[in-house]
């Protein structure tokens, strides 16, 4: 078996659509970046090329390449998980958690989980979704971004 651990990190700001764990969740700000910057996703991405000793996101999709702005992560995860297959592996089990402030995102946890599970083709009962409070603290705190932690455990088929 071998573990991974991926981790990734967003600003927030006005005029996008907030997109975690693959789930649209109403919020006056979105998250920044290249793609639809879905920083649950990306972290559960790093956490499985990470155990498979395949670098990290930006190796693979670099957001230099135009043909990946915009893109739904939930693509990159598909992607991801070919590669997973390519080289003989499936997922042990993913166990994850988003720190944000706001909005209060518990209602749409199982919504995520179900989600990460149905993209990356293996039973919700596989992917764990928690959430964690910035307590007020740094960036996160003051609601100018969020952050995402994801480990995985991956075996030989």
């Amino acid at each position: 078996m071998r573990i991974g651990y991926g981790y990734d990190v967003h600003p927030l700001g006005p005029g996008r659509k907030l997109i975690l764990g693959g789930v649209e969740i109403p919020h006056s700000k979105g998250l920044l970046g290249h793609s639809d910057s879905d920083v649950l996703v990306h972290a559960v991405c790093d956490a499985l090329l990470g155990a498979m000793g395949e670098g990290d996101l930006g190796r693979h999709y670099p957001s230099s390449d135009p043909k990946y702005k915009g893109i739904s992560s939930l693509k990159l995860l598909e992607d991801v998980m070919s590669k997973l297959n390519v080289k003989g592996y499936r997922v042990g089990n993913i166990d994850t958690v988003i720190v944000a402030q706001a909005p209060r995102l518990g209602p749409y946890l199982s919504a995520m989980q179900k989600t990460i599970a149905a993209t990356a083709g293996i039973t919700p009962e596989l992917v764990n979704v928690k959430v964690k409070s910035g307590e007020g603290l740094d960036a996160v705190g003051h609601e100018e971004g969020m952050i995402a932690h994801a480990v995985c455990l991956i075996e030989p088929v």
